[in-house]
């Protein structure tokens, strides 16, 4: 019988195949944070939510689609962002969300290491990649 993997294994094993991806140990009690070069893509809080950032407008779009809420440790600010993992639906979307966050770092800045796409540590948003 085919052993069925945690949320967080889904995610980790996905979003750690994209080019440039480290998943490592998340800060502020998370047990694992994606980042891209200095740049952090979102973390996870075990199977049960990833949290991360986008900027203000994305993050507008997002939660009227449903698809983020209110980050718990800011929960007044637009900007960073809570989704729960529930069911596989939730899994999914926790990937997509983290690989909209991955095409934009890219699309602004490059893979780490790139010529011209420099890595300057800058956060994801302007508050930061979420905690």
């Amino acid at each position: 019988m085919p052993e069925t993997q945690s949320a967080s294994q889904q995610v980790i094993e996905e979003v750690a195949s994209w080019p440039g991806v480290e998943a490592g140990p998340g800060d502020r009690g998370s047990s694992v944070a994606f980042r891209l070069g200095r740049r952090e893509l979102g973390h996870l809080h075990g199977d049960r939510a990833m949290h991360t950032g986008f900027p203000r407008e994305v993050w507008i779009e997002l939660r009227e689609q449903g698809r983020i809420d209110y980050h718990p440790v800011f929960p007044d600010r637009q900007g960073p962002a809570a989704r729960e993992m529930r069911d596989p639906d939730d899994v999914r979307d926790v990937i997509a969300l983290l690989r909209l966050n991955y095409d934009r770092v890219v699309a602004s800045h490059g893979l780490p290491g790139e010529a011209d796409g420099q890595d300057r540590g800058r956060p994801v948003t302007e508050g930061g990649g979420g905690r």
